[in-house]
């Protein structure tokens, strides 16, 4: 249910995207091969919180980019990051580890999620992510990404540079 919730908000939006399904995609390698049948990168998503697990972080980033804490903690004016438990990524995103995704977004009803982007991610033409899970990946346009899906979603995102040192 929760991937043809994707696709109804995608399909009220007018939005073209291409969709593939395949073997769950578990590590980066699988989406790098995934990103080669797309025609585009495929995003790494890391969902993130603060020590007090009060504030919760959405990163899409590049997936060939190392992801380094001290790197966006400042950026975000957080003292400290860490990756958020599997519970509360199901409870907030109706998503599991391995599936997440801008996406995902469309479950966080109350707003409980700051989407992050690296800046990278904007600079294709396109946008590999999951529908909330990972036997299936969609190619969108990244202009319709930001000008379309993020505002249908309520998610203003923050927009970061990451060079992964």
């Amino acid at each position: 249910m929760k991937e043809i919730r994707v696709y109804d908000f995608l399909d009220s939006l007018h939005i073209d995207y291409f969709r593939t399904d395949h073997e769950p995609a578990e590590t980066m390698d699988d989406c790098r091969r995934i990103g080669v049948i797309l025609g585009c990168r495929i995003c790494k998503n890391l969902f993130l919180t603060n020590k007090q697990h009060t504030e919760y972080y959405l990163l899409m980033m590049p997936g060939d980019k190392p992801f380094k804490t001290k790197e966006l903690s400042p950026q975000l004016h957080v003292s400290r990051l860490s990756f958020a438990e599997p519970e509360e990524l199901a409870s907030i995103l109706d998503t599991l580890p391995g599936s997440a995704s801008v996406m995902g977004l469309l479950n966080d009803k109350e707003n409980r999620v700051q989407l992050v982007i690296d800046e990278d991610v904007t600079k294709g033409d396109y946008i590999g992510c999951h529908p909330c899970v990972n036997t299936t990946s969609l190619k969108i346009r990244t202009r319709d990404m930001i000008e379309k899906v993020l505002p249908a979603l309520s998610h203003k995102p923050i927009r970061v540079k990451l060079v992964g040192e």
